[in-house]
């Protein structure tokens, strides 16, 4: 827990950013589930539904990369001020939208939200390390972790209720007061970043491209980094499997109903929590790249047994407690890994290298989606699940092979805030 309380109590800068994200991660929340509920109310349609979804997925996979670029030639605190304030600023026509026929609104909304957040999250995940001491960046990233997992269980909960209550303005109105109160928060931000000097070429557009293919060569060159990505896309398609046919999966092999499938989402998140806290406290004390192969071989094991026990046993139980275990370990995951991408990278090119990187496991999460749909009609919904804890067990043995290599030295970070 010192180590816990060391980043919480000591790290102002820290603390503001890790507010400022939960808020408006909770905002987000807030809306994708009301918006959910209310578009599926107006239409009654699920591939209207579905739209959203896409919309939401087209600028990760399109503009990821190359918002990198951007990320690592401006200040990132001041990106993150910038895309809020513009966050909020979006939103405010969803405010005059109130029958099916501004739906096309909804969509451009939330397809320039998404645009936003490719800016956003490299942003974020390359200032981290500037706030916290070397040694706290697991711990740091934990706290990010847990606080997704925060904003998920209480955004999607009040979601439902403020659509019912005051419909798409009602969510507008909220988000957007998130995004504000947000933007208020970092402006409270103390650290400053140096100017990183960058040979220049001619032409705007000759820069941009040369710099966005830089950003590849560092991704692809080093085998560490291509260890990283290899996962990423192996563990994106299955995630994208997973959010494809959990559903069905409660449904058809473990006779639940659309109660019991919220309770086990819930209960995941719940693990998310509890885990999240529980790296947040120890994780500084173990390697990054161990943590990470460690906690994603435990994901992989425990994801098995969940997809497979409904072979052997009849009953929701076990489905609870499972889902509920798999949070420490997939806690270690995300912050483990976030800490072994930020210390392999030096500053200059950390967004590059984030955007990328969220940018292919966007890719393989479609891919993932798009296979399942197509493969848990012919080989079975609980051969495809499969695929996803093998993917995190497999991957989890090769970094945990491959952990010297991973484990380089943090570049050197102007002073922490």
């Amino acid at each position: 827990m010192k180590d816990l309380w060391a980043v919480l109590v000591r790290r102002r800068d820290y603390r503001l950013v890790l507010s400022a994200g939960l808020i408006s991660l909770t905002g987000d929340w807030i809306l994708r589930t009301g918006l959910a509920f209310h578009v599926y109310q107006l239409t009654g349609s699920t591939l209207a539904s579905g739209g959203l979804l896409l919309a939401s997925f087209v600028p990760l996979v399109v503009l990821g990369s190359l918002a990198g670029v951007f990320v690592d030639r401006w200040d990132r605190r001041r990106t993150m001020i910038v895309v809020n304030l513009l966050h909020a600023i979006v939103l405010l026509p969803l405010l005059f939208v109130r029958d099916e026929s501004g739906l096309w609104v909804v969509y451009a909304i939330v397809l320039a939200q998404s645009c936003l957040q490719q800016f956003f999250r490299p942003a974020e995940q390359s200032l981290v390390p500037h706030l916290v001491d070397p040694q706290q960046l697991v711990t740091a990233n934990a706290l990010n972790s847990q606080s997704n997992d925060i904003a998920r269980l209480t955004g999607a909960a009040l979601g439902g209720v403020l659509a019912t209550a005051g419909g798409m303005p009602l969510l507008a109105a909220v988000d957007a007061a998130t995004y504000l109160l947000a933007m208020g928060l970092l402006c409270g931000v103390k650290h400053r970043a140096v100017a990183v000097v960058r040979e220049r070429t001619s032409g705007a557009v000759q820069r941009l491209k040369a710099e966005w293919i830089d950003g590849l060569r560092i991704c692809l060159s080093s085998r560490a980094m291509r260890i990283v990505f290899v996962f990423g896309l192996v563990t994106g398609v299955g995630e994208g499997a997973m959010s494809t046919l959990f559903a069905p999966f409660v449904s058809a092999e473990l006779g639940g109903d659309s109660t019991a499938y919220g309770l086990i989402v819930s209960a995941q998140a719940v693990g998310g929590i509890a885990g999240g806290l529980v790296a947040a406290a120890v994780g500084a004390r173990f390697a990054a790249a161990r943590l990470w192969g460690v906690g994603a071989i435990l994901f992989g094991l425990i994801d098995l047994a969940l997809f497979c026990y409904p072979l052997f046993y009849d009953g929701l139980t076990p489905a609870y407690v499972l889902m509920i275990a798999v949070g420490l370990p997939g806690a270690f995951v995300v912050a483990a890994s976030m800490t072994v991408v930020q210390r392999l990278t030096d500053d200059a090119s950390r967004g590059r290298v984030f955007g990328a990187l969220f940018a292919a496991e966007g890719l393989a999460v479609l891919v993932g989606i798009t296979a399942s749909g197509l493969l848990g009609e012919v080989v079975g919904i609980i051969p495809v699940l499969i695929f996803q804890g093998l993917g995190f067990t497999v991957g989890g043995l090769v970094v945990l092979a491959r952990s010297s290599l991973l484990e380089e030295k943090a570049p050197a970070l102007v002073g922490a805030s």
